[in-house]
């Protein structure tokens, strides 16, 4: 039972410091674009870099970027990205497998929670988009 209790220990703290590295990153980008516009100082345009998740469910979900609530966008990525990777690195601690066993699980889960958890997040969002 110890080691299933240190295990949700684990899955907190790591939970908690990848959410907060997570959402301040993203942020960061998030008010660059903002300040920059896409426009250098010499006045040459920029390659404007945007949110691989965003861009991702909207493209996927045919989502209108400008409808969308782009502060609670970053709140909930950032959610589902501490969440992925706070499970596959708890379950992968908890297996008494080689490690080889064990990345080919980890990597099974990442993929499977990854795809699973951004489907239901961007059929929300439809279903939202769609409501209004």
């Amino acid at each position: 039972m110890n080691e299933y209790l240190l295990s949700v220990y684990i899955f907190i703290v790591l939970m908690i410091i990848v959410f907060l590295v997570d959402y301040f990153l993203i942020n960061k980008r998030k008010l660059n674009l903002i300040k920059n516009k896409g426009v250098t100082k010499k006045g040459k345009k920029k390659k404007i870099k945007n949110i691989s998740e965003i861009d991702y469910l909207s493209t996927k979900f045919k989502l209108d970027q400008k409808k969308l609530d782009m502060d609670r966008m970053i709140f909930v990525i950032s959610l589902i990205n501490a969440f992925i990777i706070s499970i596959v690195s708890s379950v992968v601690m908890l297996m008494p497998f080689a490690i080889m066993w064990q990345l080919i699980v980890a990597f099974a889960l990442l993929f499977g929670l990854i795809y699973s958890l951004y489907e239901i997040y961007g059929r929300h969002l439809k279903h939202k988009e769609e409501r209004k």
